[in-house]
């Protein structure tokens, strides 16, 4: 099974380039304080690298 990486959306995308809102879109996230469960791949790590200024990483 591959490791997982759990993130949130702790800031609004208002204001950003419609790539940047695509890219949230792919990873699940909508709204500010969404939560998403995502497989720890290149893919989706570099997804989170470009929008890294809006979302956090939760510990668990």
């Amino acid at each position: 099974m591959p490791e997982t990486i759990h993130v949130r959306l702790v800031r609004s995308p208002i204001g950003t380039k419609e790539r940047v809102r695509q890219t949230l879109k792919g990873l699940g996230l909508g709204k500010v304080g969404s939560r998403s469960k995502l497989p720890k791949t290149p893919q989706v790590m570099g997804m989170l690298r470009r929008v890294a200024h809006l979302v956090a990483e939760i510990r668990e």
